[in-house]
Parts: structure tokens; sequence; C-alpha cells
């Protein structure tokens, strides 16, 4: 696996087969579900997809809100095991800001599991507040972590 940083190129929404094959992979448990096929039929122009002709090293699933004026939110985010501590994951977050502000918004956000530690540790080394376990934030017994950066 070539590990380079590059910040990948927008995907497509024929990219959603080669993210299924990879993602219970790569984070090691099943995890696809939180990723249906509808967010890169609908949101590749604002999404990710870095690699190289060795395979894809990374991907970022990212949606300027239709409904908060203002707002992006990065639905889901990963990085192949070798690629891990490049700098990829950073890339493709700077490139997303860039696209967010392209489309005139000024706030990104993300969620995530209070029991992933790199993830929490990542978005606060990337400046995002932090706030949370918000106590059933995806419905009962659904505690998440909410992530808000300016760019």
């Amino acid at each position: 696996m070539h590990t380079d940083t590059c910040a990948g190129r927008p995907s497509r929404a024929d990219d959603y087969d080669a993210v299924a094959a990879v993602v219970d992979d790569w984070w090691g448990r099943p995890i696809l579900g939180a990723l249906p096929r509808l967010f890169l039929d609908h949101f590749h122009r604002t999404s990710l997809v870095a690699g190289t002709g060795d395979g894809m090293s990374g991907f970022l699933v990212g949606i300027v809100s239709p409904s908060e004026p203002g707002e992006a939110y990065i639905h889901f985010v990963g990085v192949h095991p070798e690629a891990r501590k490049t700098g990829l994951a950073r890339a493709l977050y700077e490139r997303f800001f860039e696209i967010a502000r392209a489309h005139d918004r000024r706030v990104v956000k993300a969620i995530t599991s209070p029991a992933n530690r790199t993830s929490i540790a990542f978005h606060q080394r990337m400046g995002f507040t932090v706030t949370g376990p918000v106590r059933d934030y995806n419905g009962p017994g659904h505690d998440l972590v909410t992530f808000e950066r300016g760019i």
C-alpha cells in the first residue's frame, strides 16, 4: 500500500463498492451499516477518495448541509491501516474544509462513539470543540460525542 498524503480526488457514486469492500476490515468490526450507498449516490461531489494505483488509501464522506446554510458535516472517514499516521486523514479534512468554504459553509461538524478515543484525540488536534458524550444523541441509549470547528 502506497501511503502518500495526497488529499484525494472528488469521489464518484461508483466509488461506493470499493469503500464498502474495505470499511469493515479497516475498522476491525462490522461498520458498513453506518455507511449506506445513498451517501455516495447523493453526496459524492463533496466527498473524497485518496489512493494510487496500489489501491484506495482513504476516503471521506462529507456533506454541505442543505438545511443549515452555514454548516457542513463529515459523516465518515476511513484510512487504510498501513496509511495511518502519514497525515492522510488531516489532508482529507483540510481538503473538505476547502470544499465547505467554497459552498459558503463556515462550520464543520462530526460525531463519534464515546469509546472511539482515537477519533476524539484526532478531532481535538484538528481544532474541533469536543462535547459530550451527549446522552441519547442518536436515540435512547445511543450516546455520542459531537465535534464542531469553525473554518
